[in-house]
């Protein structure tokens, strides 16, 4: 523990300098509140900047969550390829990039293209995941849930197996959170079983983007992304018990950050 406790004080040492930027595309009509919840996970935990790119029918939704989130729209329902020059538009303006929260009824094919063609560091997530193997991952993290692995299990037996032939990194949230990495698998020592609750998944997508956007590495982003989730969320049911939300969570970043 003592490497990341030493990485997290160099975050907060580094709060008044340049912290980067975070694009997101996500969001459906399904799940319109999904983007948002990254964006706020990555300014609390020190993002310069967030832009949220998400479908016309849910931008006003979005926008109203926070009037310090940027956010465009493209004019459909659906992520398809019609959207795809826009993301690398929002990607080149970012330095770490978010796909896949919420992202409900996205056509493959442009999810697939658009990780591929992303050269900053990327968050895949939730519902990119599954089309998103095809493309090249060794500038990615993933961040499944649930049985949203069972598509790499698929394809490659093992998260493991998966890590060292795309060069992906993993954080794997459940019951207990791991990194998996160069084929070795690690398990994240905080969190409390309330940790469950729907959106601590964006929660962590947006603060490891946010620590991907302000230099650090993939793994240790992942690792600490993890730690300082977990550690988040023991603050916030200390006050709210089983009760806590999401939104509780992502208030608590900064005070775990000092």
């Amino acid at each position: 523990m003592g490497r990341l406790q030493q990485t997290l004080s160099n975050v907060s040492d580094e709060t008044e300098q340049d912290n980067g930027r975070v694009g997101i595309v996500g969001g459906s009509v399904a799940y319109p509140s999904q983007p948002a919840l990254v964006g706020q996970a990555a300014l609390r935990t020190g993002s310069d900047h967030v832009r949220a790119f998400v479908p016309e029918p849910i931008y006003e939704i979005v926008a109203g969550h926070s009037p310090n989130l940027l956010v465009d729209r493209y004019d459909r329902e659906q992520f398809d390829d019609g959207a795809v020059e826009r993301t690398l538009e929002v990607a080149d303006w970012a330095d770490a990039f978010v796909i896949g929260p919420g992202l409900a009824d996205a056509d493959p094919d442009a999810v697939r293209e658009a990780v591929d063609r992303i050269e900053v560091p990327i968050v895949v997530d939730a519902l990119a995941i599954e089309p998103a193997l095809e493309a090249d991952l060794s500038n990615a993290i993933l961040t499944p849930s649930g049985s949203e692995d069972d598509p790499i299990y698929g394809a490659y037996g093992s998260l493991e197996t998966f890590s060292e032939e795309t060069g992906a990194v993993i954080t794997l949230t459940g019951g207990v959170d791991e990194i998996v990495a160069e084929g070795e698998r690690i398990e994240n020592e905080t969190g409390t079983s309330a940790m469950t609750v729907a959106g601590t998944g964006d929660t962590l997508s947006g603060i490891i983007a946010s620590l991907l956007g302000q230099g650090m590495d993939r793994r240790e982003a992942a690792e600490l992304g993890a730690w300082i989730l977990g550690k988040t969320g023991e603050l916030a049911t200390a006050e709210h018990g089983p009760g806590v939300v999401a939104t509780d969570v992502i208030e608590r970043i900064p005070n775990t950050i000092r």
